[in-house]
């Protein structure tokens, strides 16, 4: 019988390595699957199968626009994590950035499933939202690992506040927006948690001020385009 073979190693020096164009390409692509609302969930829907609604138009386009907002939120998250990931020297940090974007890919499929429901639509300013964050993320990963982490436990913190705010202005029966919501309120305070754990570095209260501004231009219109 005749012998089988043996395929011979290949040579580091043939391996391709990743450069920074392959990095920026991938990134790009991403940014793009996310716009295009090519996302889907790893875990279960938390309002799980589509049911019968009493809402009134009025409640719809209310609950519709609060969604909306939300699902900017996790377009901004999206690239606010993937862009402190990229800048980010230390491996522990990027792994833990990447971890947090991978499980916002849930929140951002959440909303966009309940934005179909409430029959409405994603904000039409989006690629702005997500390069402005991106952006952001990039500048904050320059700023030492430990200030990094303090701006993803601050981004979190804010957003806490933020989805405990929508939980208390959704129309009163909209159970099903408000499960979503609550599970992602309870994931954005792991991350924080994880950030904390992880050395985060307060932020000054000037640049609390001036996230806690950014977000409410942000949130303002997100409601309406």
């Amino acid at each position: 019988m005749p012998s089988i073979p043996q395929s011979s190693p290949v040579s580091p020096s043939l391996v391709r390595r990743k450069s920074p164009l392959d990095t920026l390409l991938g990134e790009a692509d991403r940014a793009l699957r996310v716009l295009a609302g090519a996302s889907s969930a790893g875990r279960p829907y938390p309002a799980g199968a589509e049911a019968a609604e009493t809402l009134t138009p009025a409640e719809r386009r209310h609950a519709a626009g609060l969604m909306r907002v939300n699902h900017v939120g996790e377009i901004c998250a999206q690239a606010l994590y993937r862009g402190q990931a990229l800048g980010c020297a230390d491996a522990s940090a990027r792994r833990m950035f990447h971890e947090a974007a991978a499980e916002e890919v849930d929140h951002l499929a959440w909303c966009e499933r309940r934005l179909a429901e409430l029959r409405s639509r994603p904000s039409l300013l989006n690629p702005l939202w997500y390069a402005g964050s991106f952006g952001l993320g990039l500048l904050a990963s320059r700023t030492g690992v430990r200030r990094n982490l303090g701006f993803m436990a601050e981004t979190e913190r804010q957003v806490e506040a933020h989805l405990d705010s929508h939980l208390k202005r959704l129309p009163e029966q909209d159970q099903r927006s408000r499960l979503v919501v609550d599970q992602m309120k309870q994931d954005e305070i792991n991350h924080r948690v994880s950030a904390e754990r992880a050395g985060a570095a307060p932020l000054s209260l000037p640049v609390r001020g001036a996230m806690r501004a950014l977000s409410r231009v942000m949130t303002g219109t997100a409601y309406w385009i």
